[in-house]
């Protein structure tokens, strides 16, 4: 600060006598001149830069540590504290979502199927237990519905569709993405809620002609399929509340844009290690082979 105070008023006095009162000698300022910033400060300025474009790589989404983990990656060495200071520094901030009301969350069991999952999110591999839910995302001609189907191993999903209604089909066709892009070989467990597209006819026979057994939760408990509302959370938090739709087409090409192009393949997830569903899959993948 003296320096810099010295170097603002050079114009109107010696560089000799303002140091001379300043208690600095003028060897010092002179080499301030040349080299203003410190290492520590050129290093932190370098930092900021690489951490606020991976800010915004993540669609200016990620807090602290999943940019430090980000620097990590591309060769950085820096602490968490030091990230969380330069983040804070820089103005860049995770996007947060809504605290969720204070309450009781209970809930009759399903009469039509058994709570099988039982909030057991943890699996040991994949395409073991899948779960499906649906969402609304608002445009200007109306809501344009979205169901989708998550492997619980990874998070990833494996299927989704979306249309202006909220049929059994929509479900049908998200399960149907689901089933031919995995190609299952062994029965699988899918958890949903009690709607009544998960409820009807079609959707009992669907299950039953791909060896599926359905798990389903108690009324009113949204935590019995936390992992589907933890990704819509995601997903209107750091996509859709930020936007604004004129037509369910917009809003459909960019769903697909976060779930195919961002979600699956790039965004970290704490519980896999700090890797995206698609990367966490591989890695496994790659860990089994070796150890056969």
């Amino acid at each position: 600060m003296k320096y810099a105070f010295v170097a603002e008023h050079r114009p109107q006095y010696s560089v000799r006598r303002m140091c001379r009162c300043l208690n600095i000698h003028p060897s010092g300022f002179y080499a301030w001149i040349k080299n203003p910033l410190s290492h520590r400060a050129q290093e932190d300025a370098r930092q900021t830069k690489l951490l606020k474009d991976a800010w915004k790589d993540s669609g200016k989404v990620y807090g602290y540590r999943k940019l430090h983990d980000d620097l990590v990656e591309q060769g950085e060495t820096s602490c968490p504290n030091r990230i969380a200071r330069l983040a804070r520094l820089a103005g860049v901030q995770a996007q947060i979502g809504y605290k969720r009301r204070p309450g009781t969350y209970g809930g009759k069991p399903s009469v039509v199927v058994d709570n099988t999952l039982d909030r057991q999110f943890d699996v040991a591999a994949p395409d073991t237990a899948w779960v499906s839910d649906i969402t609304y995302i608002k445009t200007y001609e109306g809501f344009l519905y979205l169901a989708v189907v998550i492997d619980l191993y990874s998070r990833r999903v494996i299927g989704w569709a979306t249309q202006s209604r909220q049929p059994t089909d929509l479900v049908l066709q998200a399960l149907l993405m689901a089933v031919w892009r995995r190609k299952p070989k062994q029965p699988i467990l899918i958890h949903t809620d009690q709607g009544s597209q998960y409820t009807s006819r079609d959707w009992a026979a669907f299950l039953r002609a791909h060896n599926i057994e359905h798990s389903m939760s108690r009324r009113g408990n949204c935590h019995d399929n936390a992992v589907a509302e933890s990704f819509f959370n995601l997903l209107k938090r750091e996509r859709v509340r930020r936007r604004t739709y004129k037509t369910r087409e917009d809003a459909r090409r960019d769903i697909f844009d976060y779930i195919e192009m961002f979600y699956n393949p790039k965004r970290k997830h704490a519980r896999n290690g700090m890797l995206s569903p698609v990367d966490f899959e591989n890695r496994q993948q790659n860990v089994n082979q070796e150890g056969v």
